[in-house]
């Protein structure tokens, strides 16, 4: 049952995950979670604010002797990604989170659990709620609608938050401390064109389906090497439509621009002698693609049935011009940083296809922690849907957080953890966006750190997170509040 997770230790911050796992929160639905928030801030009789956007700020006084130490900030956003398995019947716009315990770990059942960044906001709240915590002046920071443009923080006003630190709990490794993230921006493509062709009589439609892949998150998961559902979908489109006279009647793969694709879908027609070749084709780019991604993906399916025929195909130059862009179109890890060994400097995600009468809109998300990489990387991938005709638009463009070597709340949560632990933390930086870069470019002076437990996948339905490692990030978080510098 998912209400054994309130019992789980710490139980404070366990419990109000739980309450959180009960209000539907994707991206652009914070309604309901923003007046949760509020509602909260007021019942602790705390000062509570929320700004034009959706933003809240809830400020708890130091405790007694502790009034002269630096004012911290703990920032979580409130969202979540909404990504479901195509079996499972969950609307994002109404149903609780179906949690359950699995060992040391949360998950949910078919669904993203929203952990990313759940387990954050509840942290922030336990704090809060704690009156046995020793801290200086004390605020929480909840962001709205983060996983698609990173609006909340965007939305921020100087004067709105007063920390001189900034705690941000919305990174995924026990052990590490993050001191800068990639920035990124989306690209918008379309190909529009009139009216399609009519159907031809006589020939068979067919509708195709590739599903199984794990997907992920497009930053912290992108240098897994994990499928992108479109680019396998399109490499079999080549060669359908190239060797076999196969017409694209509708495409569709992918929901969310920094999600990884998990599933692809198309139908397309072809005289009736092809059919049965048809079938072996697509049993031989399955077998061809659970090879290639053997100890990557365990159970990527590709399968083919016979359709309705559509009303039109879409014209043949318009989808000759579709698959080759996307073929061509980079996908997945680009650069690597030198400083940081193991870690991705720039990366981009075909993230979603689909097809309409008229019109075919592609999204593509690319990160890079360098300035200069992530525009050359845009430029490349303009260049490639331009030449074949496409609209490209920019858009959603956030810049990175860059690191400071002399962070003295680095130092001091360096010292903590070693004191705890006996070892230190490794410090890095993390290919995902963050919001510190954001809030960096409205609160230039704010000290910043990233930290946060372990949590698997997230941004799919494996979502999940340790419970393990949540009490000792927790217990890592206490200690840390109790050690901030004087002013």
């Amino acid at each position: 049952m998912a209400t054994e997770i309130k019992t789980l230790n710490p139980q404070s911050v366990w419990g109000y995950f739980y309450e959180l796992t009960q209000i539907p929160r994707p991206t652009g639905q914070m309604d309901a979670v923003v007046q949760y928030i509020v509602d909260f801030g007021n019942g602790l009789g705390l000062e509570t604010q929320k700004d034009a956007v959706g933003n809240i700020i809830i400020r708890k006084p130091a405790t007694p002797g502790f009034e002269n130490r630096k004012v911290v900030t703990l920032q979580s956003h409130l969202d979540m990604v909404p990504q479901k398995n195509s079996d499972v019947l969950h609307d994002f716009m109404r149903d609780p989170i179906d949690a359950y315990v699995d060992g040391d770990w949360v998950r949910a059942r078919g669904t993203t659990l929203g952990a990313d960044n759940g387990i954050g906001v509840a942290m922030a709240m336990a704090a809060l709620a704690d009156t046995a915590l020793r801290h200086g002046p004390l605020e929480a920071l909840f962001t709205v609608d983060e996983e698609v443009g990173m609006d909340g923080a965007n939305g921020l006003k100087p004067g709105f938050v007063r920390g001189e630190i900034l705690l941000n709990c919305d990174s995924e490794e026990e052990g590490k401390l993050f001191v800068g993230c990639a920035g990124g921006a989306d690209l918008n493509i379309s190909f529009q064109y009139k009216e399609g062709l009519p159907f031809i009589e006589g020939d068979v439609a067919v509708r195709l389906f590739l599903s199984g892949l794990k997907g992920g998150h497009s930053g912290v998961d992108i240098h897994l090497g994990r499928a992108n559902a479109n680019k396998l979908m399109f490499r079999f489109l080549k060669e359908a439509v190239r060797d076999y006279g196969a017409r694209l009647a509708f495409v569709s793969g992918g929901s969310l621009r920094n999600a990884i694709p998990r599933e692809a879908e198309a139908v397309i027609t072809l005289q009736k002698s092809n059919v049965e070749i048809l079938w072996e084709l697509v049993s031989d780019y399955q077998d061809l693609y659970r090879t290639e991604y053997a100890g990557v993906e365990e159970g990527i399916s590709f399968t083919a049935e016979i359709a309705d025929a559509p009303c039109v195909l879409i014209p043949e130059g318009i989808q000759d011009d579709l698959i080759n862009s996307v073929e061509a179109c980079q996908n997945g890890v680009v650069t690597m940083l030198h400083d940081f060994p193991g870690t991705v400097e720039s990366s981009s995600n075909l993230a979603v296809v689909n097809s309409s009468e008229g019109l075919i809109e592609i999204k593509i998300l690319a990160r890079s922690s360098s300035e200069s990489r992530k525009a050359a990387l845009l430029s490349s991938l303009e260049s490639v849907f331009s030449l074949a005709g496409a609209k490209v638009e920019y858009g959603g463009a956030y810049n990175g957080w860059q690191p400071d070597a002399a962070s003295p709340i680095l130092k001091t949560m360096e010292r903590v953890y070693e004191g705890m632990y006996g070892q230190k933390p490794e410090v890095t930086v993390m290919h995902a966006g963050l919001e510190c870069g954001i809030i960096q470019g409205v609160y230039p002076n704010m000290d910043m750190i990233s930290f946060g437990p372990n949590l698997k996948h997230p941004h799919s339905p494996d979502e999940a997170v340790s419970v393990s490692s949540v009490g000792r990030v927790w217990e890592y978080l206490k200690s840390t509040l109790a050690n901030i510098p004087i002013q």
